[in-house]
């Protein structure tokens, strides 16, 4: 670790490491963004229907989930360096495909595939906790996520006045391409200036690369169990897609696509059986155990944190613009004050974290978010517009805070996995945001902010089972040599 002071101007040494990681993911989520605020000249150029327009939409996110999964063991196996830039090189290819599509059928393969961008967030929280101490990891952690997770944002204020600049009904393509183009040459960029860990310090690997590794029997059904939620959240997805949704695939393609994830699971089930059977046949030394719970409560809680703010930012400007009858516009620049606070509000998360501890700053976090969201629940046209504004913020703060604190606390589990147990907290953010989408397309809003707020309260009962990341924890290499990590 990295023994220099934490000065956010600093451009060297860890804070080199932090700066460089934080842009490449603004990159992967201005790429994976570049649609949104463009959709309405994207949609009069390639003649798309509404109900085309959400299918792009859900397919954009749909890839997200799995390719977490996949890009945590990348990551842990092949290093942060090489993976994230072969994401952002890779990725470039499906942007581009985007930027030349002229039906409907080629945009829709373009977005599914784009949805492997959204990844890249598990790849710089290896990275970074590779870099600081366990003092200063969640506000390093925090600043890579806020800052990063701004990429939306930014694509949201820049890529229209581009488009425009571009000009021509050819300009949202010119705009779109500018941001594969970014990708690209970052790619570069990234590979040339940073490396996996200070000079002299050892880059701890899983010793099966596959599925997760755990050290206890009680663990391994907890982790076949904490899998399902993943598939039948892919299978809800299908659903979307079929002639009860949006209709875009046939019922036979929804049968073999239920089929192929019941098939997936089977087999994702027995490589997780290989890779941990030796603990049925003598127990995991004590010194390399470390507890899937945590993990478990760490997934829930970022279900109802990230979750919950992917599917509030979807439909934040639409409920202002009904509720108080105000334009689209308007209404848009008004939400974006809910996605605005991450520039301050996850860092501060993981800052209160470092300071005040791990476990409790859940817990506020957690009752902080319940009361937030039963509070968005109350507001109707009767409120002053200010006030639900304020209520939007304040209750972003806490869902926001919340992410930050989460991530602070991955890193300090098992080192050699910090990219799949972040891979898997990852999905299961996107995870709550199609459960939440779900639900909203179901129920009022009203209740749709308190179905939120209920799961936030579960999420704050599981965290009692939370257990403080204290002392050290044990990695041996490859030689079987010992290093004790601290995490407090």
């Amino acid at each position: 670790m990295s023994a220099e002071k934490f000065n956010l101007f600093s451009f060297t040494g860890k804070m080199k490491i932090l700066h460089m990681s934080w842009m490449a993911f603004f990159i992967t989520f201005l790429v994976w963004f570049n649609h949104a605020p463009l959709m309405g000249s994207i949609a009069a150029s390639l003649g798309l229907t509404s109900s085309q327009i959400k299918t792009l939409l859900i397919l954009n996110v749909a890839l997200t989930i799995p390719a977490r999964i996949i890009i945590g063991m990348f990551t842990d196996r092949f290093g942060p360096r090489l993976t994230y830039s072969t994401l952002l090189a890779v990725c470039s290819i499906p942007c581009f495909m985007f930027a030349f599509a002229n039906s409907f059928e080629q945009a829709a393969i373009a977005r599914f595939l784009l949805g492997f961008i959204g990844a890249g967030f598990v790849v710089g929280i290896r990275m970074v906790s590779e870099w600081f101490p366990a003092k200063e990891l969640g506000t390093a952690e925090g600043i890579y996520g806020g800052w990063g997770n701004f990429g939306s944002a930014a694509a949201a204020m820049s890529l229209p006045t581009l488009a425009i600049v571009f000009g021509g009904e050819d300009g949202w393509r010119y705009a779109v391409g500018l941001t594969g183009l970014i990708s690209l040459l970052f790619s570069v960029v990234y590979y040339k200036n940073v490396s996996d860990t200070p000079k002299g310090s050892t880059y701890f690997k899983p010793k099966n690369v596959g599925a997760m590794e755990v050290t206890t029997k009680g663990d391994f059904v907890l982790l076949l169990i904490m899998k399902v939620p993943m598939y039948a959240t892919l299978a809800l997805l299908a659903w979307k897609l079929s002639p009860a949704g949006v209709k875009m695939l046939s019922q036979e393609v929804v049968y073999a696509c239920y089929a192929g994830l019941v098939a997936l699971y089977v087999l994702d089930f027995w490589k997780t059986y290989q890779v941990n059977k030796n603990i049925f046949v003598k127990p995991v030394p004590e010194i390399e155990q470390y507890k899937f719970k945590q993990v478990a409560v760490l997934n829930v809680l970022y279900f109802a944190t990230f979750g919950s703010e992917l599917a509030v930012v979807s439909m934040l400007p639409l409920f202002f613009s009904e509720v108080f009858e105000l334009d689209m516009v308007y209404a848009g620049l008004l939400a974006s004050a809910y996605a605005f606070m991450n520039l301050a509000s996850r860092p501060g998360g993981g800052w209160i974290s470092d300071r005040f501890g791990r476990k409790k700053t859940l817990l506020v976090l957690t009752a902080g978010l319940a009361l937030g969201y039963f509070g968005m629940g109350q507001i109707d046209g009767t409120w002053p517009l200010f006030l639900a504004v304020a209520m939007a913020m304040a209750c972003s703060f806490f869902v926001q805070a919340g992410e930050g604190a989460v991530f602070a606390a991955v890193p300090l589990i098992k080192r050699r996995l910090t990219g799949q147990i972040a891979g898997m907290t990852g999905a299961y953010g996107n995870v709550g945001a199609v459960f939440y989408l779900t639900v909203l397309s179901l129920v009022s809003y009203q209740a749709f902010f308190y179905v939120i707020g209920a799961t936030a309260v579960l999420g704050f009962i599981a965290l009692l089972l939370l257990e403080e990341p204290k002392g050290t924890i044990a990695e041996v290499g490859p030689d079987g040599e010992v290093t004790l990590i601290n995490v407090s």
